[in-house]
């Protein structure tokens, strides 16, 4: 019964790159619990409200491609904890200029069995490198690189801030990233639950 209930869980996961990048915004709610929160870069709080911003964001021609890697899930019971490697790959223009940037990082989420039917209940990003290039070679990327100054951004997610604030969006309160201490606080508190405490 383990598991059936691991193969169940990673297919909530990995469905939920498909419904997020396909637009398909029915099928991406019903990958959470209807109380579930999630925590990216860009947004913390209650996940219908990270749907509806999805939304607004594909409709205005931003989008992103999610690539989720095979998870590592531990089930106890009607709990589980899935940590699944991810890579996030977003094209837009900086400073004029068009650049790919790839964002390395996982998701770490708590699970829940509910009616027979596993969702997520939360999801933290948890950020771990990043990149930036130009689409195609060009002087014009250089001079750009020179004249902003990345450094202000953890190197984690340095040049997925530097986007985000490009587009006129504000990083979330706390970004989880390897090596911070909000993250290993957020380990402790997700192997907690899952002991049931």
């Amino acid at each position: 019964m383990e598991s059936e209930d691991k193969l169940a869980c990673m297919e909530v996961i990995q469905r939920w790159g498909l419904c997020r990048d396909q637009g398909r915004w029915p099928e991406l709610l019903a990958t959470f619990t209807p109380d579930g929160e999630i925590s990216v870069s860009w947004f913390t709080g209650p996940y219908p409200q990270f749907v509806e911003r999805c939304r607004a964001a594909v409709e205005a021609g931003q989008r992103s491609k999610h690539h989720i890697l095979p998870s590592y899930v531990r089930v106890a019971g009607d709990r589980a904890i899935g940590e699944t490697s991810i890579v996030i790959h977003v094209r837009q223009d900086i400073g004029g200029v068009p650049v790919d940037m790839s964002s390395h990082g996982r998701f770490l989420d708590r699970l829940e069995k509910r009616d027979g039917r596993w969702a997520i209940r939360e999801r933290c990003a948890i950020y771990e490198r990043d990149r930036l290039d130009p689409v195609e070679p060009s002087e014009a990327f250089d001079r750009m690189l020179k004249s902003r100054d990345f450094s202000a951004y953890p190197a984690q997610y340095r040049y997925m801030a530097a986007r985000l604030a490009e587009i006129g969006r504000t990083l979330a309160p706390v970004v989880y990233r390897d090596g911070g201490a909000e993250t290993a606080d957020l380990y402790a508190r997700y192997d907690a639950w899952l002991a049931g405490k």
